[in-house]
Formats: C-alpha cells, structure tokens, sequence
C-alpha cells in the first residue's frame, strides 16, 4: 500500500478524488492584486490548493547576454534568461501579503523555492509543503535542504530519468522526509497531447512506490482527466483570471470556469473507478429480476415427470438459475404447475 501524503490536514492518496493544485505562476503579471484575486478564484472554483514559485531573478541566473543564457525557441523566445525571470517572478515581499490572503479564504497556499533563501522564507511563513520543479529535480543540495524542513515534498519529473528520480528521491529520505509525492510531466510549454505519455504515472508508482500525480502542461483537461483514471492522485494546472490578458504561462494555463470544470470531471472519473470488486453494483439492482431464469411454460400434474417440453429459460430472473435445468429434468413435481410458475427445489422432488 502506497504511503498518503498529508497537506494541510489534506490526504493525498489512491483513496480520495485528486489534490487539484492551481499554479498561478507568473500569471499574476506582476500585479499582487492579481495574485491574490486568482487565489480567491482558485478557492471559488473549488482547487484543493493554490501554488507560486519563490525566487528572483539573482537567485535562478547572472545577467549576462551570452548564447548560453539565450532562450532561441518556445513561448520564451528572445529573452535571455535574466530577462524572463525579471518579468515572471513573485516578489519576496509580496508573500507574507499572499499568505495571509489565502489563510483569509481559505485555499491552501505553497511554492516552489528554488534556492535556499526562497527555503528559509517559505519556512518562516510556515509554508505546509514544497514543490521541486522539474529543473531543480537535479539540484541534490536543494532537495537535501527542502528536506530538512519536515515538510511533505512534491517533485515534478519533467526531462528526468529514472536514475535522477531514484537520487532525487534518496536525497530527500537521507535528509528525514519522507512524505513524498512525484509529479509524472512533460516539460515542454505547451506539452503535445500525443506526448503526454501518461502511462508513465502507472510505471512511476511501480517503480518508486510513492504518490504519484500529473503536472499538466497540455492544453485543456483531458490529459488530467485521463491521468485521474490512470491512479494520479494530485492534479497540478497552470492558473489564469483570463488568457486575453497574456503573460508568461497565459497560453497553457485554464481559467476559473475550466478550473471548475477540471475538479467535477477528475471528481467524477474518480468516482468511476470504484473499489475494483467484482460485485453487483447497487444501480443494477432493479434490472437483475430481467435476467433468464426456469420457468414452467407448460402445464404439470402433482407427481408429473419434468420433460424438456415442459421448462424453458426466459425472463424474468426469479425462477432457478439455468444452470440447473439438466438438474431438474426427468424429476418430477410436488404440486400442480401452470404456464408462468417459477421453478424452485420447492416444487421439484430432489
């Protein structure tokens, strides 16, 4: 049995609908007013959980304009790396502010750091968990020092291989967590639906025996959906107040109303998939009488013999299974049977 991941009071687990986690991102546009208005819509369109990243552009790179630091293809292009996280990042000051609103709402709130100042900030505003982007899955010193912290981890898996994720992982228990979820992702923004390859959330719980969810970067739910009938059990999307407004992350991220929409359909497909018990399902209760059963469809005398003529397997269901009709042949009946009588062990001498 895999080990549940509590956040905020929280489980996260194969037991209970998706953890849906809304990413604002840089979706705020550099406006706190805006982060905190999509933290109030995240809560109303029902997410379990909102997120940020914490750094600033000092903390992820240098400013400098040489080919390596050059962003050439993608939504990004043109920028140098300085330059996206200037526009992109969520000020430290800002997120005691942003905190204190979603505690206000009541939406649970944490980040990605990405440095250990980014840790210690978070953990002085006693974030209740921390997300490890796919790009700092790498950064072994940054998972040992998250770790540290004794707060339950979320690591996205994005470009990772298997040995990345098994060091990962193995750093974070070596430094005392062990409260751990992986995120299957394709980081790639937008990510192809054809390349989703969701199925790798089965092999990660398989293989690595945690938690395992999706961050999703496709367009729409469906993936999400999918995901949720694969076993995710943490649903991570990025978050806007609208797409028109542009920004960073707006062109792969959903809105209030399809965020709303995400919960009720990975609800619903989690509804869906049941215990996994080969059991009557209460809904089919009525329709079992219209199964086939014996029934007398010709009339009988008290000491008759039960020919073939004389039975027949027909609907409805409440009569011997059919099974039993070379069972009841050749023996004969302990009352007088008319057309339309069920037969039971009751009627037949054994």
């Amino acid at each position: 049995m895999l080990r549940p991941v509590t956040i905020a009071g929280r489980e996260i687990s194969q037991f209970m609908p998706p953890y849906v986690i809304a990413e604002i991102s840089a979706n705020h546009n550099g406006d706190i007013e805006r982060a905190k208005q999509s933290i109030t819509a995240a809560k109303k369109a029902g997410a379990s959980a909102v997120k940020i990243q914490t750094y600033t552009p000092d903390t992820m790179t240098i400013d400098v304009d040489k080919d390596d630091f050059k962003i050439t293809e993608g939504l990004w292009a043109g920028y140098n790396l300085y330059q996206l996280y200037g526009e992109a990042y969520t000020p430290f000051e800002w997120h005691a502010e942003l905190f204190e609103h979603a505690k206000a709402v009541g939406i649970t709130l944490f980040s990605s750091p990405f440095d250990e100042s980014a840790v210690d900030l978070l953990t002085q505003l006693d974030a209740p968990a921390f997300k490890v982007a796919s790009f700092e899955l790498v950064d072994i010193p940054l998972i040992r020092y998250i770790a540290k912290q004794g707060k339950p981890m979320l690591m996205s898996t994005g470009m990772a291989s298997h040995d990345e994720i098994a060091e990962a992982l193995e750093a974070a228990r070596s430094a005392g967590c062990n409260d751990i979820a992986l995120f299957h992702c394709i980081s790639s923004y937008p990510a192809p639906l054809a390349q989703a390859d969701l199925k790798s959330i089965i092999t990660l719980r398989d293989k690595f025996h945690v938690q395992v969810g999706l961050s999703d970067h496709t367009l729409g739910n469906l993936a999400s959906v999918v995901a949720t009938s694969l076993g995710a059990s943490v649903i991570e999307k990025h978050f806007t107040l609208s797409r028109a407004d542009k920004g960073p992350d707006s062109e792969f991220s959903i809105e209030p109303d399809e965020l709303k929409e995400l919960i009720t359909a990975t609800e619903e497909a989690f509804s869906s998939l049941g215990a996994g018990e080969e059991k009557r399902a209460e809904a089919e209760g009525q329709n079992a009488r219209f199964r086939r059963s014996l029934y007398f469809v010709k009339p009988l005398q008290k000491g008759e013999v039960i020919t073939q003529d004389h039975v027949r397997r027909i609907r409805p269901g409440f009569g011997l299974a059919p099974k039993y009709l070379d069972d009841i042949l050749g023996k004969t009946v302990t009352a007088d049977m008319s057309p339309g009588d069920r037969v039971s062990w009751d009627v037949v001498v054994k």
